[in-house]
């Protein structure tokens, strides 16, 4: 008999290193093709912080990199919503077929709630920054072809 997989733990690995893959690790192993592909994007988007931080504002590939990060970030937030969120008969038939049924208690929603206000929050800022970076650089070409 294989233990049992906990909705809390899965929606707390997804909101604290989701980005990562680790709740995608955590529920289908170490193979799990998609837990790996977490790992690229948020390894550019990290990188691309730290261009803008060494580089500053201008530096176009950051501000290319940097919404992957938020987009990994707002794709694990929503695994966390969608796991704490299952109900706990669906969750065993899923995740634990074969092992003894879980319950799961206020700990996942809390998670819920954290993983709401963080991934929002994360999405609508990378949408801001995106747009204002797009705007500002067609403002700039824009100067260059009228001078």
């Amino acid at each position: 008999m294989r233990a049992a997989k906990s909705k809390t733990l899965a929606t707390w690995l997804a909101f604290v290193a989701g980005s990562l893959g680790l709740h995608r690790f955590y529920l289908h192993g170490p193979k799990d093709v998609w837990g790996w592909l977490h790992l690229p994007p948020a390894l550019l988007g990290s990188y691309g912080v730290w261009r803008m931080l060494e580089l500053g504002h201008d530096d176009r590939l950051a501000w290319a990199l940097i919404p992957l990060l938020g987009l990994v970030l707002s794709a694990s937030m929503l695994a966390a919503i969608v796991y704490g969120l299952m109900p706990d008969e669906r969750w065993n038939a899923r995740f634990n077929a074969g092992a003894a049924a879980t319950s799961s208690g206020w700990l996942a929603v809390l998670g819920v709630l954290a993983a709401l206000t963080v991934g929002s929050t994360v999405l609508i800022a990378t949408i801001a920054f995106s747009g204002q970076r797009y705007f500002e650089s067609q403002v700039e070409a824009g100067r260059q072809i009228s001078q």
